[in-house]
């Protein structure tokens, strides 16, 4: 995908040098051109999606198409700042639409009001990358399956409460490259002194370093075989995060719906439930996963949203602008605690 993107117009007008001179300034022209050559697909106009918009067509990708077939209600207005008060019944992508496209006219913003699940394959692949938010767990891994074959950009990405995690798959190689201090040979008429004749490094010159970084799929990302040994060893060291993941993951298929305020009793109870059917059925122990964990995670919360569509939108430019090292493959948030970790689960 990238080599197409760099095949398309590659001037920069100067009204595009005006509008992103501080994003040239940050991460250089050559990212600037790949990321206005990029078209994205955004599924889900709750909280966390208008976050990802406001910030990618800021950023100034080519194209963003908002896809979401569900109605504005109150309560997914609440941390929606795109949607206009008085959309109540309308369709959220449609509402979010004049808003978002007014943040940049440079972008091309689109809504389509059809189901994700109706989509045939071919339509994720006219895409540069394709960012799934409110998504049921199997139809996640079958888009995440279509897309690897073309070499599509993944990600996905949740608010539950004071919770929040997004994932990538970039592909078994994604190439990018990383400004590094440059290290300064010392000169042949150095003095005798050992420390002169090392290399060292001069913090005001840097050199760009090509790289490369694997990722897995979705599915062997959140399939670990917790019998493996180096699995085991490593389950200390692993974040609550990703158990409460796959519990939610649960419920939303169970249920076809998120935990919700309304029927908290209920829903806290199911919760429960599903955490020990989870964790039992990977051969884990409920203790992984404190009760008190029913308590932060209903409904989406605003500055949640924020951190976690500002680091989704940010992994997003940097894998299609090639610039900088991506987040390897998860990063969970606790709003609770006000911190974040970025891990690798699946097949290195």
């Amino acid at each position: 995908m990238i080599d197409m993107i760099e095949k398309e117009d590659s001037i920069i007008s100067e009204e595009e040098a005006a509008q992103y001179d501080r994003q040239i300034r940050l991460w250089g022209l050559d990212a600037q051109k790949r990321l206005r050559g990029s078209r994205v697909l955004l599924v889900g106009l709750q909280g966390l999606g208008a976050e990802v918009a406001k910030n990618l067509i800021l950023a100034g990708v080519k194209g963003l198409t908002l896809l979401d077939h569900e109605q504005v209600t109150e309560e997914s207005s609440r941390a929606q700042f795109l949607i206009p008060v008085g959309s109540e019944g309308q369709n959220r992508a449609e509402a979010s639409l004049e808003r978002a496209q007014y943040l940049n006219p440079m972008v091309e913003v689109k809504a389509d009001t059809e189901r994700v699940e109706s989509k045939p394959d071919e339509f994720f692949l006219q895409f540069d990358a394709v960012c799934l938010t409110g998504c049921p767990r199997d139809l996640m891994v079958r888009i995440d399956q279509v897309c690897a074959q073309k070499n599509v950009k993944v990600f996905c990405g949740d608010v539950f409460g004071y919770h929040g995690y997004m994932f990538s798959n970039l592909g078994p190689e994604h190439h990018f490259v990383e400004e590094k201090a440059k290290v300064v040979k010392p000169s042949e008429d150095a003095n005798d002194r050992p420390e002169a004749k090392k290399p060292r490094v001069d913090p005001t010159e840097t050199t760009m370093v090509k790289k490369t970084a694997s990722f897995c799929s979705l599915k062997e990302a959140l399939e670990i075989d917790w019998t493996n040994e180096k699995a085991k060893a490593g389950l200390k060291r692993t974040p609550a995060d990703y158990f409460l993941l796959q519990v939610l993951l649960k419920f939303r298929t169970d249920k076809g719906r998120d935990p919700h305020p309304g029927t908290f009793a209920e829903d806290s109870s199911l919760l429960q439930q599903i955490r020990d059917d989870v964790l039992e059925a990977q051969g884990l122990g409920s203790e992984l996963l404190s009760d008190n964990f029913v308590s932060h995670c209903f409904s989406e919360m605003a500055p949640v949203c924020a951190v976690v569509g500002g680091v989704l939108a940010q992994e997003i430019v940097k894998a299609l602008s090639q610039r900088d090292p991506p987040h390897r493959n998860f990063f969970f948030f606790d709003g609770s605690k006000g911190s974040g970790v970025v891990d690798y689960f699946g097949a290195k």
